[in-house]
């Protein structure tokens, strides 16, 4: 009798000569044949999954008996669900995306699959069979979404139906095979309650942005790739009041704002024959004449920044987006060549002049070496000077060292003292916070 009891939870090393993971494969893909060759796809897909479920354990069974295979009932149940995936959903990465301890899951090629789960990238056991294998849960996913994939068009970024956001790229742009990265969202957005109670802001930090966010004071959040900007982003829009509407944009929609007088934008990629194209710029001029109290731009990366900073200095004060940078002060300069970038002849004092009346704070955010997300300074940006951008940090994030035992990072969330310009027109607003309690018993540092 042979047993794969090891082919549940196969170590890292023991990947490398793919035995027991060619052993479970086969397994499975047996299993597939068997449920395939009696009924119609059309036919499988239309059943409900537990009924799914159970003519892939009538397979295995039958497999089994046939192969002298010895199989725990846990583990016939397992390779069930797994040929399930196979038929309707996404194949071995279905319990990944279903996981809710996982945020990210990377294939790259038939064989590697990384997942992130608590910040930290690890490989995971399971594999595909080939990269034939690969293509077929990429169309799947691709076509479900309206979308094409294929030589000419190799690359697709949108999202799943739960809101997860999805990038494909294909050969012959993926050298290696093709690629899959499913970026997961929480099904129940995190509050900004929650992201004090995680350390990624302290309780002062809390109180201020939720002043700020109700007086409609300016906000951009800034950070790298995967430091959290939009769970921020969508934690600080839980305090725009409800009675204002608010136009999200967004290249693919991400945000799950909880208020009910929302209009949601998404951009749209050209046809195949180059036409209908919707970029965030159209988006946010066409946002001007739709009446919003609030303008939510998901991500700014190109010209559409200097529609935005026009927007925001004409009456759409307290409207919130995100944008790549290294730094608060690298968030300006960003801004400043993605104006560029709209085709304007305008000069550096000109854009420098929009971008200090428009924006108020920025937020920046990292990931830190453990892993966790952390904002790590929020500034004031205050007026022109010599032709320069005038900015003081509010809060810093002060890291002291790594925990030698855990590799933790140690820190905290500090107020460096100064008091924001924009406090006037908080108490103005009727919006009290006691300052001392938020920057500290001294004013100005």
């Amino acid at each position: 009798m042979t047993s794969v009891d090891e082919l549940f939870k196969v170590p890292e090393p023991a990947r490398q000569d793919g035995l027991r993971n060619d052993m479970f494969v086969e397994i499975v893909v047996a299993s597939h044949k068997l449920v395939t060759d009696e009924y119609e796809a059309a036919k499988l897909v239309g059943l409900k999954p537990e009924a799914r479920i159970k003519l892939a354990e009538d397979a295995v069974r039958k497999l089994v008996a046939i192969r002298a295979i010895h199989l725990t009932t846990e583990q016939i149940r397992s390779i069930a669900r797994e040929v399930e995936a196979e038929i309707s959903e996404y194949g071995p990465i279905q319990a990944l995306i279903e996981d809710p301890e996982v945020t990210e899951v990377m294939v790259n090629g038939h064989s590697n699959i990384y997942v992130e789960r608590g910040g930290r990238i690890s490989r995971h056991d399971k594999v595909f069979r080939d990269d034939a294998h690969v293509m077929r849960i990429i169309e799947r996913i691709v076509h479900a979404l309206g979308r094409r994939i294929d030589e000419s068009s190799p690359m697709v970024d949108a999202r799943l139906p739960d809101g997860s956001r999805v990038n494909v790229v294909i050969p012959p742009v993926a050298i290696d095979g093709p690629t899959l990265t499913v970026r997961k969202f929480a099904r129940q957005p995190l509050t900004a309650q929650k992201l004090v109670e995680n350390g990624t802001m302290s309780e002062s930090m809390r109180v201020f942005l939720e002043a700020a966010v109700k007086a409609k004071i300016t906000m951009m959040i800034s950070g790298g790739a995967g430091s959290g900007k939009t769970t921020t982003l969508n934690a600080l829009s839980g305090y725009i009041p409800a009675e204002e509407r608010i136009v999200t944009i967004e290249d693919a929609a991400e945000l799950q704002l909880q208020q009910k007088h929302v209009v949601r934008l998404e951009c749209r990629p050209a046809n195949i024959e180059g036409r209908g194209e919707v970029t965030v710029r159209h988006l946010v001029r066409n946002s001007l004449r739709m009446r919003p109290d609030r303008i939510i731009v998901g991500e700014v990366r190109g010209g559409e920044a200097l529609d935005m900073l026009q927007a925001m200095n004409t009456g759409h004060e307290g409207s919130l987006s995100t944008a790549h940078a290294n730094s608060t002060r690298d968030a300006l300069a960003r801004l400043e060549t993605m104006v560029l970038m709209a085709g304007t002849e305008l000069p550096s004092k000109a854009i420098r002049e929009q971008i200090s009346s428009a924006i108020d704070l920025i937020i920046h955010q990292s990931r830190l070496r453990d892993g966790t997300r952390r904002i790590v300074q929020i500034a004031e940006v205050r007026n022109m000077e010599s032709g320069v951008i005038t900015m003081q940090d509010v809060f810093v994030y002060d890291q002291k060292g790594i925990d030698p035992s855990t590799g933790a990072v140690i820190g905290e969330h500090v107020p460096t003292g100064f008091r924001p310009i924009f406090m006037d027109r908080l108490v103005k607003d009727g919006i009290n916070i006691r300052a001392e309690d938020i920057f500290g018993k001294s004013r100005w540092k």
